[in-house]
């Protein structure tokens, strides 16, 4: 199982560069970030530093959306980096949740995503693409190579994850639900003549090392509210008690009362009062090293290929260290 360390881009940005680099020394494969640009500062510029400072360390947007960024723009970027550091980054994308929120903007089409997913893999590797009516190729692209992971939580998102994408991310690391929508993206593939192995998957979650479990809950608790954004969507689509959509993710938001996102993922986000122990407990990895190993081997064995720390609460440090130390050992063995 690989690992990967996910911040948002708070000023400064030497500090975010610091924490990437101490995640490369534990273990760490990958370096993901939040992308918002109201909420937080560019990452594709902190992430010419992160490669520059690191030697092996992919780094990618957790994730980014086909509606803030033009589909060229976003793969030049990538293409750029690429070329500059040797095709150490994974493009993680979304409808767009924060980013277009934030701005205004409703979240984009599934249809829209599916086609800029296709359309940024295949400019940013130097063929041609079509955008806005548009045929379009990066001239200059020698070997580019960009992955493209997909984050969905409904069943839509989730088959077409499964046609299209390199990889899932899923951001949530409740057992039950990650067998689930992990069968989902396999079977999307095997449907369109996919090998479903070929698709990566990505649990992404807080991550907590430590004893006082009543602290990690609250310092964690706002990852609860961030995902009921995405279930709310979906209760909206598809009804509170359908079929399409497990129980066990839609039945927590029922006390959600609005979300104010200038707490967004961040720890004592007043918005997520709402959000129960269990859902926390069911969603994060909490407590002592041992029962992040325990829960980390379950994963692995629903096919879990790479674990995302969610390191936004008050032990980051901490947390890598204790990663790198325990658990990403007992997961490599």
């Amino acid at each position: 199982m690989d690992f990967g360390l996910v911040l948002q881009t708070d000023p400064p940005a030497s500090r975010v560069v610091s924490l990437m680099k101490r995640a490369e020394r534990n273990g760490f494969t990958h370096g993901w970030t939040f992308d918002s640009a109201v909420l937080w500062q560019e990452p594709f510029v902190i992430y010419s530093q992160i490669l520059a400072h690191t030697t092996t360390l992919k780094v990618g947007p957790m994730v980014t959306n086909p509606g803030t960024r033009t589909w060229e723009v976003t793969a030049s970027t990538f293409a750029t980096l690429n070329d500059m550091f040797g095709n150490r980054t994974v493009c993680g994308i979304g409808r767009g949740d924060s980013a277009m929120r934030v701005a205004g903007r409703k979240p984009n089409t599934l249809a829209l995503l599916g086609e800029a997913i296709d359309a940024i893999r295949d400019l940013a590797e130097g063929r041609e693409s079509e955008v806005d009516g548009q045929p379009l190729r990066l001239p200059w692209v020698r070997d580019g190579k960009l992955p493209v992971w997909m984050a969905a939580y409904g069943p839509k998102a989730l088959a077409l994850a499964g046609r299209k994408a390199d990889g899932f991310i899923l951001q949530l690391a409740d057992p039950y639900l990650t067998e689930w929508m992990v069968k989902a993206v396999r079977a999307a593939a095997v449907e369109a003549g996919r090998d479903p192995a070929s698709v990566t998957i990505c649990v992404a979650a807080p991550a907590y090392v430590g004893d006082d479990l009543a602290h990690a809950r609250e310092q964690c608790r706002w990852f609860g509210g961030m995902v009921g954004n995405h279930v709310a969507d979906l209760v909206a689509r598809y009804g509170e008690h359908s079929d399409m959509v497990p129980e066990a993710l839609t039945a927590y938001i029922k006390e959600r009362h609005g979300y104010d996102y200038s707490h967004h993922g961040r720890a004592g986000n007043p918005s997520t009062d709402f959000v129960p122990d269990e859902i926390v407990d069911r969603f994060c990895l909490l407590g002592p090293a041992e029962a992040h190993i325990e829960k980390l081997k379950a994963l692995r064995e629903l096919g879990v290929d790479q674990f995302a720390v969610y390191d936004m609460h008050d032990a980051q440090e901490t947390t890598i260290d204790a990663y790198g130390a325990e658990i990403i050992p007992a997961l490599s063995r």
